[in-house]
This record gives structure tokens, C-alpha cells and sequence, in this order.
């Protein structure tokens, strides 16, 4: 019985912790800009198939919901990720499940060459110098971390970062430990002034 116990207080720990620490990436490096433009910018994560996989429909469905409520800001919405193992690239995947599933009909802006969330990152620039706001929706870490390597690239347009509606209390719950864990070790690569940030 005291093992069953000690069990369930561990899990619960386990879930509180993971929900704590995703919590607190998703506000790390994001401000308060106002303004009259904004960018959601959506990374893209590999995917072996013809159709968005489960975490870019995630991921698009998060970004879609950062869009800030009744048209408040001129809003484009950026999916970024290049060519896929099979056809196509992940761009147009996560575009496509957002027109022909979500029936988004907002303005949609496509980065079709970047293997990497460094290159994710580089290759959006050109797409958000105009705005006012930019949010970058993904898993809380990723996310941050590509914060982070906006923050390196250009800090100007770092200061324009605000957060994103990639966080929900019990979204992923099931598996949100080994997302946390899984975040930790992406984020080791961190700079030492950019981890005084996240103090």
C-alpha cells in the first residue's frame, strides 16, 4: 500500500513539475509590445508523410490561437519548415491543415528552406521586420529556444517578442514529463547570458 502511495505522489510530482517548468519557458524572452502588426510564426518539426503529423497540427493549432483575439493587430501567420522526406515541405503542409482543415482565411506567408530551428530563425527575419509583435509557437522549449537564437540573430527585433498561446494547464498532460525532460537537454545549449535572462 505505502509503495502505491509513494507511486502516485511521484507521478503527481512528476506532473506538477513538468507543468511548472512548461509554464515558465513559455514566458521566458517575451515582452509587452504594442503596435498594430504582428507575426505568428509557426516551426515546423519533421514529417515522413503527406499530411501534417500530430505535432505540426498541434503546432498550427497553437499558432492559430495566439492570433490575438478580435483583430486587434494586422495579423500574418508565417509556417516555417523546408522539404519533407516524402513530398512537399512542412510549410505548405502545416498551411494546407490550417486552410483546408481549420478553415483559416487569414493572410499566410510560407518559409519553405529551413532544416534547423537556427535556420528557422534566419530565414524569418525578412518576414518580420515590418511588425510590430512577433510570437513564435511551438513546444514551450522550442519555442524559447528559438527565442533565444532570435535574441542572438537580431536583438533588435527580440525586443518586438511576445508570448504565444503554445501553453495550456493538462494540454499534453499524459506525456508532458518526458517533454520536460526532452526540453532540459534542447536548451543546454544555452548561453551563459541567456540563462541569467531565464533566472
Amino acid at each position: 500500500m505505502r509503495r502505491g502511495a509513494g507511486l502516485v505522489i511521484a507521478g503527481v510530482a512528476a506532473l506538477a513539475w513538468s507543468e511548472w517548468l512548461n509554464w515558465r519557458w513559455s514566458r521566458f524572452l517575451v515582452g509587452n509590445n504594442g503596435g498594430a502588426s504582428e507575426a505568428v510564426v509557426v516551426l515546423g518539426y519533421r514529417n515522413p508523410q503527406t499530411t501534417a503529423n500530430l505535432i505540426n497540427r498541434w503546432r498550427v493549432r497553437a499558432g492559430l490561437r495566439s492570433i490575438a483575439e478580435g483583430g486587434a493587430y494586422e495579423t500574418c501567420v508565417i509556417f516555417s519548415g523546408g522539404a519533407t522526406r516524402i513530398s512537399g515541405t512542412e510549410a505548405q503542409l502545416m498551411a494546407d491543415y490550417a486552410k483546408s482543415v481549420l478553415a483559416f482565411d487569414g493572410t499566410v506567408l510560407l518559409e519553405d528552406q529551413s532544416a534547423t530551428t537556427w535556420e528557422n530563425i534566419t530565414n524569418i527575419i525578412p518576414l518580420v521586420e515590418g511588425v510590430d509583435r512577433i510570437k513564435i509557437a511551438s513546444q514551450p522549449a522550442h519555442a524559447l529556444k528559438a527565442r533565444a537564437y532570435l535574441r542572438r540573430q537580431r536583438p533588435d527585433l527580440a525586443e518586438r517578442l511576445v508570448r504565444a498561446d503554445d501553453y495550456r494547464l493538462g494540454e499534453w498532460m499524459v506525456v508532458k514529463p518526458l517533454l520536460a525532460v526532452y526540453g532540459l537537454w534542447t536548451l543546454r545549449g544555452l548561453k551563459a547570458d541567456e540563462r541569467k535572462v531565464l533566472l
